[in-house]
């Protein structure tokens, strides 16, 4: 291949940008339904954590990307304490293939949003006079991937299905 033909599918290629705009909160809840009794008496807690991603289209080229991380410490059927925390940001993405940019959006922002989360989470609960909570880190490529297989497997199973409805 020539330097020309080089240079010319270079030229050709969109310019790839990611950099992040903004990180913010944007949404935070804090519970303590027992009140001033759970701190009476002991408990053996039992954490249960939820964790979900959202993205939306801004404008050409701006997405917004929204972690909420749910954390409900329980004691047998007793909720202990609840905390949600929402956790966003503004990302510049341009220049990529449909699939490198549903990997972004789904793991490497999510992946820089995740320890403002947990920093958040900390700080409430140090202000809720509840021990600090230490999250394990997350694999959101994991995440992703195991996602897209699922969903590969429901398009495979729904087009069988189909296939088996015109054949009767």
């Amino acid at each position: 291949m020539s330097e020309e033909t080089t240079a010319a599918a270079q030229a050709a290629a969109p310019e790839q940008k990611f950099s992040i705009q903004r990180v913010y909160l944007k949404d935070l809840s804090f519970e303590t339904p027992q009140g001033p009794a759970a701190f009476q008496k002991q408990w053996q807690p039992k954490v249960n954590q939820d964790l979900s991603t959202k993205s939306a289209k801004i404008e050409e080229g701006l997405f917004e990307v929204a972690l909420r991380l749910t954390i409900t410490v329980s004691d047998g059927d007793e909720t202990i304490y609840l905390v949600e925390v929402e956790q966003a940001g503004l990302f510049a993405i341009q220049g990529f293939e449909d699939q490198q940019m549903a990997q972004i959006i789904n793991t490497t922002c999510p992946n820089m949003l995740f320890p403002y989360a947990r920093e958040t989470i900390d700080n409430v609960l140090v202000k809720g006079s509840f021990p600090a909570l230490m999250i394990p880190p997350i694999n959101f490529d994991a995440l992703f991937a195991s996602a897209m297989q699922q969903a590969a497997a429901k398009a495979k199973e729904a087009e069988s299905e189909g296939e088996d409805s015109t054949t009767h």
